[in-house]
Formats: structure tokens, C-alpha cells, sequence
């Protein structure tokens, strides 16, 4: 097997185990056991559950990171922060695994590295969708849409429907939000 295949298949299993148990009360050992590979296999590509967690950010946070660069490079404008909302919602759905653990572990991502990085990741693309010189309520609806990005990839899975409808409502509210800052 490839060396990324097995780099791609410890990460995977790593999160599966850090969404069931928690990140806290997995071991490299359980990670070992589950992919049915020896400890030593697995200190061949990390050395640390964190390793891992660095690995799986670094994946795929690539998008995000894209997108960023991609924003700064366009005209400020209305048009430039409704695309980028429209492309950090595909990130948000391609990395729906790693952006559920971390919802549901903040206390341990605040304690790691990665988590730095991620807020100062969402710190800058909530200045990419507003204007310094926004008043404050219009501010918020500006942060509002990227939270609206969130909160409809994970939870909009609970409720009923097609999920493209969903998606495509979601952006929708987003947009909308956007939108009446803009117009303010």
C-alpha cells in the first residue's frame, strides 16, 4: 500500500475513534488495533495523536486556505464576499468529518495548536465578507452568514428534506445576510 493510503486511512480511522470516544480518551494504540497495524506501523507516519490532528487540518483546511488567498486577490466587493461564502460552504461540506470533531471537542482543539490556526483561519474570513467601515449591526450579519454556514451543515442533517434543498437554503440565508449588510 502507498504511503499516502496509509497516511489517509490512519487519519480517517483516528477521527472515526476521536468522534466516538472523544480525542482525550483515544490512543494510538486503539488507532492501531482498529487499522489492524502494529504501534511501530504507526509511529512510521505520526508520532502523536496530535501529529494526526496537524495531519488532518492541514488536509483539509487546504481549501480554506485557498479560499482565503483567492479573496484577497479579488475586488472588494459585494459579488467577491457572496462567492466566498458560497465556496467556504463546499469546504465546509467536503470537511464536515474534522469541522463536527472540532465542534464537539472545542475545549481540546483550544488546547492544541490547530486550534490557533482555525481561529485565526475564521478571524480572517470574517474580514473577507465585511467592510471595516460596516456599522456594528451589519457586522454582525456578516458573521451571522458564515455561522449560518455552520450551523446549516451540521444540524440541517437532522431535519427533513433533500439534502442539495437544504444546502441550497442554507446558502440562501447566508447570502441573504450578506446582502442586507451590503444595503444598509
Amino acid at each position: 500500500m502507498a504511503r499516502g493510503n496509509t497516511r489517509q486511512r490512519i487519519q480517517d480511522v483516528a477521527l472515526e475513534l476521536f468522534a466516538e470516544q472523544g480525542y482525550d480518551k483515544t490512543s494510538l494504540r486503539e488507532i492501531a488495533e482498529r487499522l489492524d497495524v502494529t504501534k511501530a506501523a504507526l509511529y512510521y507516519h505520526f508520532k502523536t495523536k496530535e501529529d494526526i490532528l496537524i495531519g488532518l487540518f492541514q488536509d483539509l483546511t487546504r481549501p480554506m486556505d485557498e479560499l482565503i488567498a483567492w479573496a484577497h486577490a479579488q475586488p472588494r466587493t459585494l459579488e467577491t464576499r457572496r462567492e466566498t461564502l458560497r465556496r467556504y460552504q463546499l469546504a465546509l461540506r467536503d470537511a464536515t468529518p474534522l469541522y463536527r470533531f472540532m465542534q464537539e471537542n472545542q475545549a481540546t482543539v483550544r488546547e492544541l495548536s490547530v486550534g490557533l490556526t482555525f481561529k485565526e483561519r475564521m478571524l480572517e474570513l470574517t474580514d473577507l465578507v465585511q467592510e471595516p467601515d460596516f456599522a456594528i449591526v451589519d457586522r454582525v450579519r456578516c458573521i451571522s452568514a458564515i455561522f449560518t454556514l455552520h450551523a446549516g451543515t451540521f444540524h440541517m442533517e437532522n431535519v427533513e428534506g433533500d439534502p442539495e434543498e437544504k444546502h441550497e437554503a442554507v446558502l440562501e440565508v447566508a447570502l441573504d445576510l450578506l446582502t442586507q449588510a451590503h444595503h444598509a
